[in-house]
């Protein structure tokens, strides 16, 4: 595989990782967006729980009663959602990571490609090189001897 090909190659690779990158953060922003979703669901049935104590110290009758009772029922069923999206969510977020690292190794892959590559070429340069000065200084050598 030539140099180009592994340049191209591996621009395609840092692509899908930036991709893989953005999927995760996305993955985890909805994750703590859940996490927020059920603070607030949580906290909101807390004061509502509160209203009801404070009400029925004065005094409640039962279709208030009814009606606080079947409206924390609907927040409960809420909370119950939003901790099934949290699960989901977070499952989301280890599989986008998985995902990510095996990008990232693949990266590397091309990386460590690149890199013998690029050293083997270096090598052959280097020789070639040697062989070149070897070549003039033989033939220095060889007009020194000549003109003696």
């Amino acid at each position: 595989m030539s140099l180009k090909q592994l340049n191209t190659l591996y621009k395609f690779e840092k692509d899908k990782e930036h991709q893989a990158a953005t999927a995760l953060q996305q993955a985890e922003a909805e994750y703590q967006q859940n996490i927020s979703r059920l603070q607030n669901v949580s906290d909101y049935r807390l004061e509502y729980m509160k209203r009801l104590s404070e009400r029925s110290k004065i005094g409640i009758d039962s279709a208030t009663y009814t009606h606080f009772h079947a409206f924390v029922q609907k927040l409960d069923y809420a909370s119950e959602q939003v901790e099934i999206a949290l699960k989901q969510a977070k499952a989301l977020v280890e599989q986008r990571k998985q995902q990510w690292l095996a990008q990232q190794q693949k990266v590397q892959a091309v990386e460590l490609l690149r890199e013998k590559l690029i050293a083997k070429e270096r090598c052959k340069a280097d020789k070639l090189e040697q062989k070149m000065f070897d070549e003039i200084a033989t033939q220095q050598f060889v007009r020194r001897k000549l003109t003696r």
